[in-house]
């Protein structure tokens, strides 16, 4: 797209603290050498309103005039930067799906050591509780199963869901992890065992195939087990049987576990 004017030409990628494909956007831009003028909208607040001049109300996002792309797609963000796209391996379907179970199994087995008294802490410069992220764990495949189980496109939003109020107890949480698991262990051994992941998805974020969404779900989840395995070090507690490179090996995982980015002055 043909743009008219200095101003037009500077790319930005749009992100916010613990966002696992906002990370992985900017260290794909970085490792290519592509310049870009990072915008955090939790500390810019102007930065939504841009978005939102484009119809968007979430990040990642990368911009370069009034072309953009989500950032949760890395061939799209290479459109935008300018930058050759070489293509990814995608892991075959069984290997994803047997990680994803290994990944949420670990969730569990992670947030059980969080002490009750420190769920409501927060993350580092992120408006999300420990609570809370053990939950959006468990609701990343959750949405995988609204997608393939009840026929639901994942929308925008739906990764910002948090609990509802009467899931306020770890016990609470970790029973809809456990349901989310043996739900999706279920459609895996029926209609998942005939289904054609080579159809598109019906997400919001772009034109990607079922396998592509199933390996998100995937890497998406165990980032944030990562940042699980950083909590408890922050809060002094030996991980119990934390992942490990082989959970993650073929997947694109962000280099880093959270996003040290200095904070804007």
């Amino acid at each position: 797209m043909a743009q008219s004017s200095p101003q037009a030409s500077i790319i930005k990628a749009y992100w916010q603290p613990g966002c696992t494909s906002c990370l992985r956007m900017k260290e794909f831009l970085t490792k290519h050498g592509v310049p870009f003028v990072s915008v955090n909208v939790i500390e810019d607040k102007e930065a939504l309103a841009e978005l939102e001049t484009l119809g968007i109300r979430s990040v990642p996002i990368i911009r370069r005039g009034n072309d953009w792309a989500n950032g949760q797609v890395l061939r799209d963000v290479a459109r935008v930067a300018g930058i050759a796209w070489g293509g990814a391996k995608v892991l075959p379907v069984p290997e994803l799906v047997a990680r994803l179970i290994e990944i949420q199994t670990t969730a569990q087995r992670l947030f059980t050591q969080i002490p009750d008294d420190k769920l409501g802490r927060m993350l580092p410069r992120r408006p999300r509780s420990y609570a809370q992220l053990a939950y959006h764990i468990f609701n990343i495949a959750d949405a995988f199963l609204e997608h393939e189980v009840q026929g639901l496109p994942l929308k925008e939003g739906a990764y910002s869901r948090v609990p509802p109020p009467e899931m306020n107890t770890k016990t609470k949480i970790l029973a809809y992890g456990q349901d989310v698991l043996r739900r999706f262990r279920a459609w895996w051994s029926g209609a998942g065992q005939t289904t054609d992941f080579s159809r598109k998805a019906h997400v919001y974020y772009g034109d990607v195939t079922l396998q592509d969404y199933l390996e998100r779900t995937t890497w998406h989840s165990g980032q944030h087990v990562r940042q699980l395995v950083m909590v408890l070090g922050m809060l002094g507690i030996e991980p119990d049987r934390p992942p490990t490179k082989e959970t993650f090996a073929g997947l694109p995982m962000p280099d880093k576990v959270w996003d040290d980015e200095p904070v804007i002055a």
